[in-house]
């Protein structure tokens, strides 16, 4: 754990009933002129951009959507993003959508600049300064991305998905609204809950975990075991929904106090060159990376501590063994229940493909560093074996 520690968070977040309507209050509190609204096709064919499009309309503020952006984007399809909103001329910035979308915000706060683009905060990113306020929306249960200071992009040439880290892309304002949630597709409730869960293990058993990051990621743990199931399968589930958004915030503030680990480092090639999505990555990862982090003791005991504060069944586990075992199979019993595949040959990934895999893996060493257990080349090749 880390001896010296900090939490960066949004200015405000709200949430709760009605919370969209907040948007309102920021932009007259702010005096903005001109909003520049983040979506994406499919937020708005469902009606969730309307909403939000409704408050923006009603404070009589100019405004201007940003709709064109594909799922998975690379960093070219970002920047065309980005160029429109510089032309836009826009005073404040307000996301609606899942993780793309809230990255691709974040990155469009600070690039009005024209001294440097997506391409150079690949290798650069501490060049970044925040240039407009933001406003996040997430309409997922899952990234996090609302509350972290990252934003993940494909790099096609590296078939890779590379993350940009830079607090000035911590947004200003977030607002947590369950109707936001409501109607999403069982299956992207499922895999961006995945995701959620993914977070909370990983900040919990990473090298840089300490006590703020363990605060967030042991609540979003609880809440993540006891809601996820019904959260995916009901549209009525709104107790549990709510649950989850939280949850999933609270994954996202164990990020920015900690980070994650070989889980989200082994996953990041099967999303960028064979674009598998984010949280389906993660779920073929998640029990077999922990398993393998679980003989470590050190991961071991911190897999028995989370199972004294997330486990609320009757006859309880009583040795170390047992208690990291039971957090395993309960990982492994969720991916399931959701449906969500447990190898990648529903993906069509070749076995000839696993040296390429491990090689791309291995650079991800700004997540792999963070992995209490050391993962060498042999592991990785290990565990991309199990999932093939």
């Amino acid at each position: 754990m880390l001896t010296k520690y900090n939490l960066k968070m949004p200015h405000a977040v709200y949430g709760g009933e009605n919370a969209i309507d907040e948007i309102a209050t920021i932009i007259k509190a702010r005096g903005s002129k001109k909003v520049a609204l983040f979506t994406d096709k499919g937020i708005e064919k469902v009606g969730l951009f309307q909403i939000v499009e409704e408050v923006v309309k009603s404070t009589g503020a100019e405004y201007y959507v940003l709709d064109e952006l594909p799922p998975e984007p690379s960093y070219m399809a970002v920047q065309a993003l980005v160029d429109q909103f510089k032309a836009s001329g826009a005073d404040l910035i307000v996301a609606c959508g899942g993780g793309s979308v809230m990255d691709a915000s974040k990155l469009a706060s600070v690039l009005v600049t024209d001294e440097y683009g997506v391409k150079e905060l690949l290798d650069t990113p501490g060049r970044a300064q925040k240039c407009v306020p933001i406003v996040l929306i997430p309409t997922t249960a899952g990234t996090g991305a609302e509350v972290t200071p990252n934003a993940i992009v494909a790099v096609p040439e590296k078939e890779l998905k590379v993350g940009i880290v830079n607090e000035n892309m911590i947004a200003d304002y977030v607002i947590l609204d369950a109707r936001m949630i409501k109607n999403l597709p069982r299956s992207i409730a499922a895999a961006t809950g995945v995701d959620a869960l993914a977070h909370c293990i990983e900040c919990y058993t990473s090298n840089k975990a300490n006590p703020f990051s363990d605060m967030y990621a042991l609540e979003g743990l609880d809440l993540i075991f006891a809601n996820i199931e019904a959260a995916c399968d009901s549209p009525d589930a709104m107790e549990a929904k709510n649950a989850m958004q939280m949850a999933a915030y609270y994954g996202g503030l164990a990020i920015t106090a900690s980070g994650t680990t070989a889980v989200h480092a082994l996953s990041y090639p099967l999303g960028g060159k064979y674009h598998i999505a984010h949280g389906v990555s993660n779920a073929i990862l998640l029990a077999p990376v922990m398993r393998f982090n679980s003989e470590d003791p050190a991961v071991k005991e911190r897999l028995a501590k989370a199972y004294d504060r997330v486990c609320h069944e009757a006859v309880k586990a009583q040795t170390v063994e047992e208690k990291s075992e039971w957090i395993i199979t309960r990982l492994e019993a969720i991916v399931k229940h959701l449906d969500i595949p447990t190898s990648l040959k529903p993906f069509g990934v070749p076995e000839e493909d696993l040296e390429g895999l491990v090689e791309a893996g291995m650079q991800v060493q700004r997540l792999l560093v963070n992995n209490m257990r050391k993962v060498t080349p042999d592991d990785a090749r290990m565990l991309y074996k199990q999932v093939l």
